[in-house]
C-alpha cells in the first residue's frame, strides 16, 4: 500500500462486526431459534439478513426487517433474539478475521485501542471472551449501554480515556458517518459488509493492512 499514516495518531478505535470477527454465521442461527419460539414471526434469518443490517443500532435492526409488527411484539422478539445470540455466541463465538491477534499485538505497541460498536449489551465482553484478546484493549464502548448512537459513543471513548489523535476503522458507511460526526478521521475495511465510496482516509482489502499504513 503506497499511504502511510504512521505517527499521526496515539489510539485506534475498532467497529467489530465486519472489522475484527464474522459472527453472521452463529447470530442467524440464533436468531431462527428465537423466530421458532413465537408465533408472530414468520421470516427466515440467514446469514445475507444478518449482513444486511450489520452496523445498525440493535433497535434499528428489528424495525427495518419487522416493520409488520407492533412495538410491544418487536421488544419482545428482540430481547429473545438477544438471548439466544449471546448464548450461541458464547459456546460458537464467531470467525477471527486472519492474523487478528498478531496485528493487534504489534498495534498496542505504539497505539491505544478500544472498541465501539452499535451491538447489543454483553456482545462485545463475549467477542473478548471468546477471543481471548481483551488483554489488547484499553475499553469498549456499545448501543446497548445506553442506547446513543455510536458517533457518541466514539466521543465517550475520546473523552474518557483523554485521546489526542484517534483513528477509527470499521466497515460501513454508518461507521464512516458516526466516525466523521465524532471529528475522528476514518479507515475503511473494505474486507467488510459495507461500501464506502469516499471521505475515507485510507482504505484496507486485509486486516493486515493496518501494519502497513500505520
Amino acid at each position: 500500500m503506497s499511504i502511510s499514516l504512521k505517527n499521526k495518531f496515539d489510539s485506534i478505535i475498532f467497529d467489530l462486526d465486519g472489522t475484527l470477527w464474522d459472527s453472521t454465521a452463529n447470530v442467524a442461527v440464533a436468531w431462527q431459534k428465537a423466530e421458532q419460539q413465537v408465533d408472530y414471526v414468520q421470516k427466515e434469518f440467514t446469514v445475507d439478513t444478518i449482513r444486511s443490517i450489520t452496523g445498525m443500532t440493535y433497535k434499528a435492526i428489528f424495525e427495518v426487517l419487522l416493520p409488520e409488527l407492533n412495538e410491544e411484539q418487536r421488544n419482545d422478539f428482540k430481547a429473545i433474539c438477544a438471548k439466544y445470540e449471546i448464548e450461541t455466541l458464547d459456546e460458537k463465538g464467531g470467525e477471527l478475521y486472519p492474523q487478528l491477534e498478531f496485528v493487534l499485538q504489534s498495534l498496542q505497541t505504539k497505539y491505544k485501542l478500544f472498541i465501539v460498536s452499535n451491538c447489543q449489551s454483553n456482545y462485545i465482553e463475549t467477542f473478548l471472551n471468546f477471543s481471548q484478546l481483551g488483554h489488547y484493549f484499553l475499553g469498549h464502548q456499545c448501543y446497548g449501554t445506553k442506547n446513543a448512537p455510536k458517533a457518541e459513543n466514539i466521543m465517550d471513548i475520546v473523552n474518557d480515556h483523554n485521546l489526542k489523535a484517534p483513528v477509527y476503522v470499521g466497515d460501513t458507511m454508518g461507521d464512516f458517518t458516526s466516525a466523521h460526526k465524532a471529528g475522528v478521521p476514518f479507515v475503511f475495511a473494505a474486507y467488510g459488509f459495507g461500501k464506502v465510496e469516499e471521505g475515507q482516509i485510507a482504505t484496507i482489502e486485509h486486516f493486515t493492512d493496518l501494519l502497513e499504513i500505520l
